[in-house]
């Protein structure tokens, strides 16, 4: 009997510390390795909050953009974001430090990142806020960050410290990039998650840079929608190619990149030392990756942001809406562990008539319409009657195309 509650009380213990709905995988290219000489951050974002919306602020010394959860009506925690100097940036939850936690301060990042967007210009002036925050500071998380000035870097944040890891420095990155998911370099060994997803993450980014094509339209358009599991050796994606509709291809997402837990992806291009601040992209994946294509925005456009990535106080995007709705598509099993098996077919097939197939020509096409605007944007500035013009297309654009290839409507 006694043998039997103490299975029990592990049994609920593990259940309690699990989180794995609250896992990301992220990652910092520094300016100095790629080929524009721009820094990028990603963040595929994981978590219980599946309604997601972008929103612009102007509550701190800098206005700024962000990833925030519906439910968040007053907007007191930014998830990803960029402000008018060019500080951007986003997170990784960390599960294996504070394991001896005796305080009840926890789950601040959303409102650290908020509150750095709001102040900060610089890595360093992050580093400062950081430093004069009272300790405890209900952190766990890699916290990754750029600046206009060609700072690039993680902060592997706990309760009373922090490391950074500077993506500038061949010590921390050889290759020009840092990857990050659910632990940490100097936590309790194997006590985080998100080992597969890193080794994912690792084996695309380093095949991709072998071929002098890590880029940030790559990390958008491949590594958001990835399907690849380095532990089997299998890519779904391509496999899922060669199978026809009429025999249904499931596979366990748990460990893959996307995951049913996956709500968003953001994808934030920095600027050369010198340019504009007001040229930093953050480019937004809002829903279910395999069913959402990515929009671009600038602080610069202030608060006329697409009205397909809003919505009024407690309302999803509609672009995220519709995204979770053709995600039930992908999930079609909820009974029992049924939703952990995506249904492959769905999203890619061999009549090439799934899900993300049909939207890869609509995000291509935003991807090279975005590129020529920044061609000249670069050179001349962002003209406010030009961006605002630019919105409202990709806003009548996309919802066009749900409408004409899902009829759905924005």
């Amino acid at each position: 009997m006694l043998k039997t509650v103490k299975y029990l009380i592990v049994f609920f213990a593990i259940l309690i510390i699990y989180k794995p709905a609250n896992s990301c995988t992220t990652a910092i290219l520094s300016g100095k390795y790629t080929k524009d000489g721009r820094p990028v951050l990603w963040k595929l974002r994981d978590t219980d909050f599946l309604k997601n919306k972008i929103v612009y602020f102007k509550d701190g010394a800098f206005p700024y953009i962000g990833l925030v959860n519906t439910e968040d009506t007053k907007g007191t925690q930014v998830w990803a974001g960029t402000n008018s100097v060019g500080f951007a940036i986003m997170n990784a939850a960390l599960y294996d430090v504070n394991l001896d936690n005796k305080t009840n301060k926890k789950d601040r990042e959303g409102f650290v990142m908020k509150k750095a967007l709001q102040q900060c210009k610089t890595l360093a002036d992050f580093e400062k806020m950081l430093e004069k925050m009272s300790k405890p500071w209900g952190l766990a998380s890699s916290f990754g960050v750029i600046d206009a000035s060609g700072g690039a870097a993680y902060y592997e944040v706990d309760n009373n410290s922090f490391v950074k890891f500077d993506a500038n420095d061949k010590r921390f990155a050889p290759h020009g990039y840092i990857i990050r998911t659910n632990y940490s370099y100097r936590g309790e060994k194997d006590k985080g998650y998100g080992y597969i997803r890193f080794q994912n993450a690792q084996e695309l980014f380093q095949q991709a840079d072998a071929c002098g094509d890590l880029n940030y339209k790559r990390i958008i358009a491949d590594f958001s929608r990835s399907a690849y599991h380095s532990l089997l050796k299998k890519d779904y994606r391509a496999l899922s190619m060669e199978k026809s509709t009429t025999s249904p291809y499931f596979v366990n997402s748990g460990d893959l990149i996307v995951r049913n837990s996956s709500s968003a992806g953001v994808v934030i291009k920095g600027v050369k030392p010198g340019e504009s601040p007001e040229m930093t992209t953050m480019w937004s994946l809002l829903g279910y990756p395999f069913c959402t294509v990515a929009c671009p925005l600038w602080v610069a456009g202030g608060d006329n942001i697409p009205e397909i990535l809003t919505g009024k106080e407690d309302e999803q995007a509609p672009l995220c809406r519709n995204a979770l709705k053709l995600k039930e598509e992908c999930y079609p099993i909820q009974r029992g562990s049924g939703n952990k098996y995506l249904k492959m077919s769905a999203i890619y097939n061999a009549e090439q008539t799934g899900i993300a197939q049909k939207l890869e020509p609509v995000e291509q096409k935003i991807l090279r319409e975005t590129e020529q605007k920044m061609e000249k944007w670069y050179k001349e500035g962002i003209p406010s009657e030009e961006l605002a013009d630019y919105y409202q297309w990709l806003n009548n654009f996309i919802s066009m195309k749900y409408e004409e290839m899902f009829g759905l409507t924005m």
